[in-house]
């Protein structure tokens, strides 16, 4: 079995699910996520966007966005994924995928309400290029959906929307 090169995003708030997911899944994944003190906080947001893709993103093939209740409203969650959706090693994109946690409100519903998402991964799960999967602690079931994901990024590259405006500040407390 191949580890897929991840990056997994989250706002701050979701950490836990960040520990478990990298705990749970340390055997299917090669870690390329931000860690705690990794970035100083006193950074402009232009070089922490710079650093972000030139040393976390630059060869990851998978982006996992943990998606919280308020991960929407993030903007470091949208400068990764945005990051992602830019060519990486290969001249490929990273794959997109959104997970979500068990707080977010659409958890385990048979449909979510798009205002809930982060837009740029709704914009490309409308298009086919992401998909949105619900919290899992299964191996094999997280082991398919990186699967899927890593392959997705390549059979529908054409389908990756990344021109939306990044944005310049948080939309919620």
């Amino acid at each position: 079995m191949t580890k897929r090169k991840t990056f997994i995003s989250h706002y701050h708030e979701d950490a836990y699910y960040k520990e478990l997911f990298e705990k749970l899944f340390k055997d299917i994944i090669v870690n390329k996520s931000v860690k705690p003190g990794d970035i100083n906080s006193n950074n402009s947001d232009d070089y922490t966007k710079q650093l972000i893709q030139k040393e976390y993103l630059k060869e990851t093939t998978v982006l996992v966005v943990l998606v919280g209740p308020k991960t929407k409203c993030r903007k470091h969650v949208d400068w990764e994924i945005s990051g992602a959706l830019n060519y990486k090693v290969g001249n490929l994109y990273s794959g997109l995928v959104g997970i979500l946690l068990p707080e977010h409100p659409d958890y385990k519903r048979p449909f979510y309400n798009d205002y809930n998402i982060p837009e740029r991964l709704l914009t490309n799960v409308k298009t086919g290029y992401a998909k949105i999967h619900n919290w899992t602690t299964n191996e094999s079931e997280m082991m398919e959906i990186i699967n899927d994901t890593f392959y997705r990024r390549k059979s529908h590259a054409n389908e990756r929307v990344n021109n939306l405006p990044q944005m310049r500040e948080n939309t919620c407390g």
